[in-house]
């Protein structure tokens, strides 16, 4: 008997772009159940008007794109027919030609895989520098990976042995499921492939910030629940927008009390650090391909991207203090 497969698609507000996805994802999958997170358009409508199921989350509590993602798979497990495969795909992107047959014909082969994912990439990359960043984000090296954004396809069976996904993470839920699986006992692989475009949309810097806090928050959080997962993110979060900020206050301090040349070296100290952090960085893309001027552009926002990331992350750890809920942060 051949495998089977579904997708879950999970969305709120996306619009036309919503109506795009779905369309990709009939092309290749005949079944799918659409998980809607409290839209206010005609998302619901749509979905049903084409034959799709729906799924309306219950407002009373956070939404949050794991919880979306498993009640889309409950839904599946609930109608008593349960697929061998599932593949998760977020409203603002395109299923791309081809790659259900070959995520499938991939996992079929490899019982030792519990997610094969490919490459995503941006629809309108050079519409904004923000898009950019999320198409240079994306693409990484093919392989053996330790984890894996949420488009993914995932072995249905692992998927409801982990428990899917934990509904308390806000952000980079994907790592946390990721780490999981890889405990289990089964990899993770992600082919030479295009799997999805994405569309961000991302045309102001208040949007680009909003999601490195959501970044932020969520290195944070699965930091806490995965000691060992996004611990390199976490120091470089705390060392360039913490220690480094308060070391360079602590040299103003000093120039302010009088001692000028002492205060002054301190902040020079501060500003080389954050210079050759830089350096650094941009080094780094133009050895992963980018040109040499936009790699500057790039690393320019990736250090930059420390400061949201703190408040990210300390606003994880004041909610987890005060036993507030993990309400998701919106960048859109």
């Amino acid at each position: 008997m051949s495998a089977t497969i579904a997708a879950v698609v999970i969305g709120r507000n996306e619009g036309a772009r919503l109506k795009r996805c779905l369309a990709s994802v009939q092309a290749q999958v005949a079944r799918i159940v659409y998980v809607d997170s409290g839209s206010t358009d005609d998302s619901v409508e749509y979905a049903r008007s084409i034959g799709v199921e729906v799924v309306e989350l219950d407002r009373s509590a956070p939404f949050t794109a794991a919880r979306g993602r498993n009640a889309g798979a409950m839904a599946l497990r609930d109608s008593g027919d349960m697929p061998d495969y599932i593949q998760f795909i977020d409203g603002d992107c395109l299923l791309v030609p081809g790659w259900i047959a070959a995520g499938l014909a991939h996992l079929e082969a490899r019982t030792d895989l519990g997610i094969v994912t490919g490459w995503r990439s941006e629809i309108e990359r050079d519409r904004s520098v923000y898009n950019a960043i999320c198409d240079f984000e994306w693409h990484r090296p093919a392989g053996p990976i330790e984890a894996c954004g949420g488009d993914m396809m995932v072995r249905a069976r692992a998927f409801l042995d982990l428990g899917g996904f934990n509904p308390q993470v806000i952000a980079a839920e994907d790592d946390e499921f990721c780490v999981r699986m890889r405990k289990s006992g089964l990899g993770i692989e992600r082919l030479p492939l295009a799997m999805t475009r994405h569309d961000a949309a991302m045309t102001r810097f208040s949007e680009w910030w909003r999601r490195a806090v959501r970044s932020g928050h969520g290195f944070a959080q699965v930091g806490d629940l995965h000691p060992d997962h996004f611990r390199p993110e976490r120091r470089r979060v705390w060392l360039y927008g913490l220690a480094l900020p308060l070391v360079a206050l602590a040299g103003l301090m000093l120039a302010l009390s009088g001692a000028v040349l002492a205060g002054l070296l301190v902040m020079i100290a501060v500003m080389t650090g954050y210079e050759l952090s830089w350096l650094r960085t941009m080094q780094g893309l133009v050895r992963a391909g980018l040109p040499t001027r936009e790699a500057m552009h790039h690393a320019l926002y990736l250090s930059l991207s420390k400061f949201p990331n703190l408040i990210g992350m300390l606003t994880y750890h004041w909610r987890r203090w005060q036993r507030r809920d993990m309400n998701i942060i919106e960048y859109k």
